[in-house]
C-alpha cells in the first residue's frame, strides 16, 4: 500500500497523508484502495479497504468519516463519532483524533498549526472552495492565519479541469486575481481552471502564505488515482491528518 505524504516543514507529531489506488481489495472499476461507500462499491470490500489503511498507516481513534455536500461546515472530530455528519471539513484539537476527507478530482487541503497542536483537512470541490469551505476551517482552527501551513493534496490539473464560464464568474465577482487561474479552453465559452492556484489565492488573502503541495494531476494519472471526471463510476482517496499521542 503506497500512499502520499506532504512535503512540508510541519512538526513531528503531525501525521498527514493521501492514499492512491494502491493496496486494497476492490475490483472492477473501483479497483484498488477504495475508501468511498457512496459509491456502488461493496459495502463488505470498503470496510475492509479502510480496516487496512488504518492498520498500516497507524491512524488512531474511530475514523470520522463525513457526508460530504460541497459545503463549508465543518466538524469537530471525536470520539463520541456517529451518523456521517454532512461536512466538507474536519477539525481536531487534540492528539488522537484523525480528520479524513475523500477526493476523487475535487482538491484536499490539509492543515495544521506550526506549533503542532491543532489539525484540519477540507474536501474543496470548486463550489465549496467559492463558498469558503478553507477560510471556514481557518476560522475552525482557532489561530493566527500566518501560524498556519497548508498542503494541496492530489486533485484535477489545469490542464484537464473544463469549467463554463459561471464558475469563472462566480471567483471573479469575489476576487479579481482569480482571473490569472482561468485559460480558454478548446471548446466555445469553456475555461481550464487552475483549482490549485484558486485554492492559494483564497488562502493567501485568509492571511495563509506557508502553502505547499499542488503537484499531482488525479485525471491524467489513472494508474495511480481515481478520477471521477475521467471515469464516471469510479473509487475515492483519502486525505488525513492526525497529531500523535
Amino acid at each position: 500500500m503506497n500512499w502520499i505524504e506532504p512535503d512540508w516543514p510541519a512538526p513531528a507529531k503531525v501525521r498527514a497523508l493521501s492514499t492512491t489506488r494502491d493496496g486494497g481489495i476492490s475490483e472492477g472499476v473501483f479497483q484498488g484502495l477504495n475508501l468511498g461507500a457512496h459509491v456502488g462499491d461493496e459495502p463488505t470490500r470498503v470496510e475492509a479497504n479502510r480496516a487496512l489503511l488504518q492498520q498500516a498507516a497507524h491512524i488512531p481513534g474511530r475514523l470520522n468519516w463525513l457526508n460530504q455536500v460541497h459545503g463549508v461546515a465543518v466538524h469537530p472530530v471525536s470520539n463520541d463519532y456517529g451518523a456521517a455528519p454532512d461536512a466538507d471539513a474536519a477539525c481536531a484539537l487534540q492528539a488522537g483524533l484523525a480528520c479524513i476527507v475523500m477526493t476523487a478530482d475535487c482538491l484536499p487541503v490539509l492543515f495544521c498549526d506550526k506549533a503542532g497542536t491543532r489539525v484540519s483537512a477540507a474536501h474543496a470541490g470548486w463550489r465549496g472552495l467559492q463558498a469558503g469551505v478553507l477560510e471556514a476551517i481557518i476560522a475552525a482552527m482557532g489561530c493566527e492565519p500566518n501560524d498556519i501551513l497548508a498542503w494541496l493534496g492530489p486533485a484535477i490539473g489545469p490542464t484537464a479541469f473544463e469549467v463554463g464560464g459561471e464558475v469563472r464568474d462566480a471567483f471573479m465577482a469575489e476576487q479579481v486575481e482569480a482571473t490569472a487561474a482561468f485559460v480558454p479552453s478548446a471548446n466555445e465559452g469553456k475555461w481550464l481552471a487552475d483549482i490549485y492556484q484558486l485554492a492559494r489565492l483564497r488562502l493567501a488573502r485568509a492571511g495563509v502564505t506557508a502553502v505547499y503541495g499542488g503537484e499531482h494531476c488525479t485525471f491524467s494519472d489513472p494508474e495511480r488515482f481515481y478520477s471521477y471526471r475521467r471515469d464516471g463510476q469510479t473509487g475515492r482517496m483519502a486525505s488525513i491528518i492526525w497529531l500523535a499521542e
